[in-house]
Formats: C-alpha cells, sequence, structure tokens
C-alpha cells in the first residue's frame, strides 16, 4: 500500500460529526467544572475541518449552553507581543516588567473555553509564541491560566482554498486532534437539537448536497456550509416574527449568505414550509382535519415544523397536546410514509445536551397508549433506521 494512502486511512480515524465534537467539548468542559485539578491532564483539542464547517459555533454553543466562559483569540490577527505580554519599564526598580492582555481570565474559580481560532492562520511566530500557554496553562511567571479553563484551537486544512499553514510538529503534538466532517444527517440532528428552523433543516433533509458545497463556488461571495445555514436559519426566525411577508428582503438576504443556487432552491422550499402555518392548530386541536400533502419535500416540510413546534409549548397542558398532536400527524401518515413518520420521531427525541433528550424521550414514552400505537405501525422502520429501541 501506498505511503499516502496510509496517510489517508489513519486520517479518516479522527473524522467526527458536530454531535461527537459537542459531545466531547462537553465531557472535557464538565470534567473541569467538578475537578479542575484535572486541568494539567485534559489535553487540549485541535479542531481541523473546512471553512464555514461551524466549528467555532459549535464550541461557543456549548459554553453558552453549560453556563461557562468563552474567549475567541484570533491568533491571526494579534502580534507575538499581545501573546507574551508587553514589557514597559520600572525605573524604580531598574528593571523590566511584563503586562499581559486583558483578554485573558484572571479568576481562579472561573470556569470557560479559550479557544484559538484560526490558529493554521497564524504565521509559525505566532503558534510558537502559544506553545507555553497550550501546553503548560502558562506564560512564564506572568501569567496562569485558571483551572477551570479547556484550551481548545480551530483551523482550516492547507487543502481547504483557505489562509492556512502547516503547523509545526511541536505544536501539533501538544493538541488531540480531530477533524469535523459537514455531514448532513448528523448535521440536521444536531440543528434539531439546537432550535435551526425548520425550513432550514427540511431542505438540508431534501438537498443534502447543499450543506457544504464549495465546487463551483465564488469564494468571495457567500456559499453553502453549516456556518451560513446556521445563519440563515437566525434571519428566518427574525422574518418570522416580523411577518412583513417582503420575500424580496429576505431572498436577498439568503442568497447574501449561501449563494444565487442554493438560496434560489432554498426560497421554494421556504414558501413550502410557510404553507404549513396551520400545523400548530394540527397539534393542538383534535378537531382540526389533517391533511397530509403528497408531494415528498412538503412531508419533509410538514414533519420539520412539526417538530420544531413540539418542545416549545407555554404550559404542561400545551405540552400535553402538543405531544398528543404529533402522535396524531404521525399516524395519519401512515404506514407507507413509515420514513417520515420514524424522522419525526428520532428527531423529537432530540434535545441540546444527553439530560434533555432523555427527557423528551420520557415524555414521548409516558403517553403510553400512543406510543404503542405508534410503535405497533411503525416500530419495524424505527428499528431498521435507527439504534432507538421500540
Amino acid at each position: 500500500m501506498a505511503k499516502s494512502s496510509v496517510s489517508k486511512i489513519l486520517d479518516m480515524h479522527n473524522t467526527i460529526t458536530a454531535k461527537d465534537l459537542d459531545s466531547i467539548l462537553t465531557l472535557q468542559v464538565n470534567t473541569l467544572k467538578t475537578n479542575p485539578e484535572k486541568s494539567k491532564f485534559i489535553p487540549p483539542l485541535m479542531v481541523w475541518g473546512p471553512p464555514g464547517a461551524g466549528k467555532s459555533s459549535i464550541i461557543q454553543a456549548v459554553a453558552n449552553r453549560e453556563g461557562i466562559g468563552f474567549i475567541d483569540f484570533r491568533l491571526s490577527q494579534v502580534e507575538p507581543v499581545d501573546l507574551r505580554g508587553l514589557p514597559v519599564p520600572n525605573k524604580e526598580e531598574k528593571s523590566v516588567e511584563w503586562f499581559v492582555t486583558a483578554e485573558f481570565p484572571r479568576d481562579p474559580k472561573s470556569r470557560g473555553i479559550l479557544l484559538f481560532d484560526e490558529i493554521s492562520a497564524a504565521d509559525r511566530s505566532l503558534q510558537v509564541a502559544a506553545y507555553e500557554l497550550i501546553l503548560d496553562r502558562r506564560l512564564g511567571k506572568l501569567y496562569s491560566l485558571p483551572d477551570g479553563w479547556l484550551v481548545v484551537a480551530a483551523g482550516n486544512r492547507t487543502e481547504d482554498r483557505a489562509v492556512a499553514t502547516t503547523m509545526s510538529s511541536a505544536l501539533a503534538n501538544r493538541f488531540m486532534h480531530v477533524e469535523i466532517d459537514p455531514n448532513s444527517e448528523d448535521w440536521i440532528k444536531w440543528g434539531a437539537a439546537n432550535d435551526i428552523h425548520p425550513a432550514v433543516l427540511g431542505f438540508i433533509k431534501t438537498r443534502p448536497e447543499n450543506l457544504f458545497s464549495i465546487k463551483n463556488q465564488n469564494l468571495e461571495r457567500g456559499w453553502p456550509s453549516p456556518r451560513s445555514w446556521h445563519r440563515v436559519s437566525e434571519m428566518c426566525k427574525i422574518y418570522d416574527k416580523q411577518k412583513t411577508n417582503n420575500y424580496y428582503l429576505l431572498e436577498k438576504i439568503v442568497y447574501g449568505l449561501v449563494g444565487n443556487s442554493a438560496g434560489i432552491d432554498f426560497m421554494t422550499y421556504y414558501k413550502l414550509n410557510e404553507e404549513f402555518d396551520d400545523i400548530l392548530e394540527y397539534m393542538t386541536n383534535p378537531a382540526k382535519t389533517i391533511k397530509i400533502p403528497l408531494e415528498n419535500d412538503r412531508k419533509w416540510a410538514m414533519c420539520t415544523s412539526m417538530v420544531y413546534l413540539l418542545w416549545k409549548g407555554t404550559s404542561k397542558e400545551d405540552e400535553a397536546k402538543r405531544i398528543d398532536g404529533f402522535y396524531r400527524i404521525c399516524m395519519e401518515l401512515g404506514a407507507k410514509n413509515a420514513d417520515f413518520a420514524t424522522y419525526a420521531m428520532s428527531t423529537a427525541m432530540l434535545g441540546p445536551t444527553e439530560q434533555e433528550s432523555q427527557n423528551h424521550a420520557m415524555k414521548l414514552f409516558d403517553c403510553k397508549e400512543r406510543y404503542t400505537e405508534w410503535a405497533k405501525l411503525f416500530g419495524k422502520a424505527m428499528k431498521k433506521h435507527s439504534r432507538i429501541e421500540v
């Protein structure tokens, strides 16, 4: 076997999904929360991946969810002196004092993630300046990183057509390396658990090739990536709240984020998704006649909207109505649409944390009569397409 082939095979072993990255970070952060003295034994994490893969947004989302600090220190935008400290003469002592940047945390009881983003875009002098802080969590006698802080770095690969320099072996050996893969199915699961707009989830479900597309794109303008779709999601939520029906404005926003080709296709799908404004009534009003669309893309739109609305109840009574309506819509889909019903169930069980995922699953299981009915119709399909036992 050729040497290049061996390298490629070995590199595949550290490829992870967005959910995997979330889980690894959560494990490390929670370990430092309860046992900060273990900071010297938890290896710094280096996250590789193409531009727009959502590396930094996933890292920040974990920090926000866990209620800890987050500092994004961009090595490509600073000088070595910004990291090592600024020499200031002390005339009385006839010596030089060093002032370290105020961006770094000082409170010994604080918890957080210190992210060295775009580390692969930094020149060697900056990478060398970062060695000591990454390896020993200190800068000489000037500064020590509090034990409750996790060190993480992120960067693009040299083959990604982005600004990137090769990492020295000395720095590389300091890290535990993972490479994030923008996989559509895993990103959809992550998105369903992190409040991504249903139109975006449904569109990527029907057009997975549009999650990340760098080929034949104008990389000086907007192009499809997990990061840009996350931003489309946020803009769609803002647009939905305003209810202006100004499609022209939303189109320009979407085109500016993901480009014209993917943008045109998404806006067509978004308009389909808007037809399901009455899904909440389907879920909360048993007297409402449920109409299942014939086209598959509209079925995906219906299911993603249903799951998006499921856990947004304002009270226990409201949530109970939505769960009951969820089951009624699934049963109306029928056995011929088992793929849609199992997709709805598997994504409905997801939450931003393992505990919330378990809570969602238990709430669905606790409706024993409804769940038994659902499992009887879709149980075999669920076992075939997922690991969830029914």
